[in-house]
């Protein structure tokens, strides 16, 4: 999970800048939607 601490003198706009990259790292967001639609088995074969 992406966890962003408060800096000194940092603005809460740097902070949400810095939090949304620490989520595209930890590819988050691409995880959840890949569990948020479900897809039948014979879509998941093909796609490999």
């Amino acid at each position: 999970m992406a966890e962003v601490k408060k800096r000194e003198n940092e603005s809460l706009d740097d902070m949400l800048r810095r939090f949304r990259k620490e989520v595209e790292k930890d590819k988050i967001l691409e995880d959840f939607r890949k569990h948020e639609i479900y897809t039948p088995k014979t879509k998941k074969k093909k796609k490999k």
